[in-house]
């Protein structure tokens, strides 16, 4: 990619802005680059403009391919491989489960939780905390479509106790919309369901408290917004997780993980008997 002039989206000189890069990556990994291009901006390194996020994204490139900066410290759901799982034996197959395998969490929580997301580019940001904690991770994509809202809310339907769903969007007018529009379609597809519902992100208190950088807005007479990428990796994953835990049962997951770990050499007894079997 060809640079434009250095005034252009650039406050700092380059080595400083790729330094910083490098020590904001390395400390918020894993993180999109949109996230890191805000976290330029709030430190001051990169004008709020489309050419400071090119800038950022260019830096990123170059980091990556001269061997700077690790490729997997940024991240991309946007593309994708699909492939099957195979095996070359039952016992390797068995290996993989022990490896994989999870006990429910939920069971006996008396409660189901949920967090959605406005936008698919931050999934990986947030999903390794929802995995921990054994909580589906709704990738909306602004208004969801109406055949994956009626699908989550059947799958409400079946289970007997109250839901309290998360939604993490952008503060514009847009984001607030969508997150209202998931509300009531769920409300409305599992009527008999008790359902709570709460936007986790981005809030007012939080554009002020973290003085959060905004963009102008989408439509006019809107107030400037804020998207959701502006939070840092950590302060996502911080507010996830307590939303989880605040509806988990005391010492429940400390409980879970030893029966699970029990349950985990069970399945890899099974695959030492196999092998000396085979």
């Amino acid at each position: 990619m060809a640079y434009r002039k250095q005034s252009e989206g650039r406050i700092a000189d380059l080595e400083t802005c790729r330094k910083a890069i490098l020590e904001i990556t390395e400390e918020m990994k894993p993180m999109t680059v949109r996230q890191v291009f805000y976290q330029t901006v709030v430190r001051g390194l990169i004008h709020k403009t489309e050419h400071g996020y090119d800038r950022v994204a260019a830096d990123l490139g170059a980091m990556r391919r001269n061997g700077e900066l690790p490729y997997e410290w940024i991240v991309d759901n946007t593309r994708f491989e699909i492939r099957p799982t195979t095996f070359d034996s039952p016992a390797d197959a068995l290996d993989s489960a022990a490896e994989n395998y999870l006990k429910s969490l939920w069971t006996n929580a008396g409660s189901c939780v949920q967090i959605w997301l406005e936008k698919d580019a931050i999934s990986s940001i947030v999903s390794d905390v929802t995995w921990k904690y054994d909580v589906p991770l709704m990738v909306a994509r602004g208004f969801s479509s109406l055949s994956f809202l009626h699908s989550a809310a059947q799958q409400l339907k079946e289970i007997d106790v109250p839901a309290y769903i998360y939604h993490l969007g952008d503060s514009d007018r847009y984001g607030k919309d969508a997150a209202n529009s998931i509300e009531a379609d769920l409300r409305g597809f599992a009527p008999n369901t008790d359902i709570t519902f709460e936007r986790l992100a981005v809030t007012d208190k939080q554009i002020r408290q973290w003085r959060l950088p905004t963009r102008p807005p989408k439509r006019a007479g809107d107030p400037p917004a804020v998207e959701i990428d502006a939070i840092s990796p950590d302060r996502l994953r911080t507010i996830v997780q307590r939303a989880i835990e605040h509806h988990l049962p005391a010492n429940q997951f400390e409980k879970l993980k030893r029966a699970e770990r029990k349950e985990q050499r069970t399945i890899t007894g099974l695959v030492k008997s196999l092998r000396r079997t085979s």
